[in-house]
C-alpha cells in the first residue's frame, strides 16, 4: 500500500485526508495551522514539520490549497515539496488554480523526475465529508491510472481530461456554470417569494423540470433555512471566477454571463458576505426586493 502525503487540511482537505487514513493508507500530513492536524494524528497520521518532510515520507502527495501563490509556495518554496522530492514521486494538486500555474509546476517538478496531476474537484464540504467528490485530472494518463484507486477512496468519479492543465481548465469552466446557475436560482426564488409563493414548494416544482440544477439541490435549502455557513465561501468562488476571466481573455472569448456573476459575487463580498457560503448572494436580491427567502410558517 503506497505511502501518501497530504498538504492543506482546510474545509476540503481535512475530510479528504481522513478518508485516506480510514482506508488504511499510511499518511503523512502538513498544514500551516498545525492544530488542524490533530484529529488525523489521533487516527494514526504522522504530522510533518514542512511540505518537504511530507515529500520525503511519501510516494504520492496530495495538495488542497486556496490559491495559486499558496500552491507555488508549498511546492517550490524553501521548505517545499520540491526540496524533499525524489525521482518517482507523484504530486496531485486538487486546488483550483490557474492552468498556467498547473503547467508551470508540472514543468518544474519534472526537472527532478517528479510527475504531477492537476486534479481539482467538483463538490464542496458536504461532498468531501461523504467521500463523493468528482475529480477532473490533467497530466499523463498513466499517472492518472496509478492514482485512480486513491480518487475512488475520496470520491465517486474521476475523469482523465487530457494533458497538464486540462483539469484546471475543466474546473474553471465548471465553476463558471455553477456561479451562473447560482444567480439564476437567486433571482428566480426571490421572484417567487415576492409573488407570494412558498419557496420550498417552488423548489419542489423546479426540481422536476428543465430548470433543475445542482445549485437548486444544494443551495436552495440553505437559502430558506437561512443557513449561510460556508460550504464554499463567496470569496473563494469570486477568486475562481477571476481565474476564469483570465482564461477567457487568453482565449479571446466573450463571457458576459461570467462577468456578471463575478460582479454579483463582488457585491456580496462588499456587503460583508465574503466568508459566508456563496449562496449568501441571495441576500443582495432580497435587499432589492424588500423580502426574505425563508420557510413558510404553515
Amino acid at each position: 500500500m503506497k505511502r501518501i502525503g497530504f498538504i492543506g487540511l482546510g474545509t476540503m482537505g481535512l475530510p479528504m485526508a481522513r478518508h485516506l487514513i480510514q482506508a488504511g493508507y499510511p499518511l503523512t500530513v502538513y498544514n500551516r495551522t498545525a492544530n488542524k492536524s490533530e484529529s488525523l494524528r489521533a487516527l494514526g497520521a504522522t504530522i510533518a514539520a514542512s511540505p518537504a518532510e511530507v515529500a520525503r515520507a511519501s510516494e504520492i502527495v496530495f495538495t488542497m490549497l486556496t490559491a495559486d501563490q499558496a500552491v507555488k509556495e508549498v511546492i517550490l518554496g524553501e521548505t517545499g515539496v520540491m526540496n524533499g522530492a525524489a525521482a518517482g514521486l507523484v504530486v496531485v494538486d486538487c486546488s483550483t488554480i490557474s492552468p498556467k500555474t498547473s503547467q508551470l509546476l508540472a514543468e518544474e517538478l519534472a526537472k527532478k523526475g517528479v510527475e504531477m496531476l492537476d486534479a481539482p474537484v467538483t463538490g464542496s464540504e458536504p461532498q468531501a465529508i461523504e467521500g463523493i467528490l468528482t475529480f477532473m485530472a490533467g497530466g499523463k494518463q498513466e499517472v492518472f491510472e496509478e492514482c485512480r484507486t486513491l480518487f475512488d477512496v475520496m470520491g465517486k468519479k474521476a475523469f482523465y481530461m487530457g494533458k497538464s492543465g486540462a483539469g484546471s481548465y475543466t474546473k474553471l469552466a465548471n465553476n463558471t456554470m455553477t456561479s451562473i446557475n447560482l444567480l439564476s436560482l437567486s433571482e428566480s426564488i426571490v421572484m417567487a417569494v415576492k409573488s407570494g409563493i412558498d419557496p420550498e414548494l417552488f423548489v419542489e416544482v423546479v426540481s422536476g423540470g428543465g430548470a433543475r440544477s445542482g445549485m437548486v439541490d444544494t443551495k436552495a435549502p440553505k437559502m430558506f433555512n437561512r443557513d449561510f455557513h460556508a460550504n464554499f465561501a463567496t470569496v473563494l468562488m469570486h477568486k475562481d471566477l477571476g481565474l476564469a476571466m483570465d482564461v477567457a481573455a487568453d482565449l479571446q472569448l466573450p463571457v458576459p454571463m461570467l462577468a456578471l456573476a463575478k460582479q454579483m459575487l463582488q457585491l456580496s463580498i462588499t456587503k460583508g458576505y465574503g466568508q459566508e457560503d456563496m449562496s449568501a448572494v441571495v441576500k443582495c436580491y432580497e435587499e432589492w426586493a424588500g423580502i426574505e427567502v425563508k420557510k413558510s410558517n404553515k
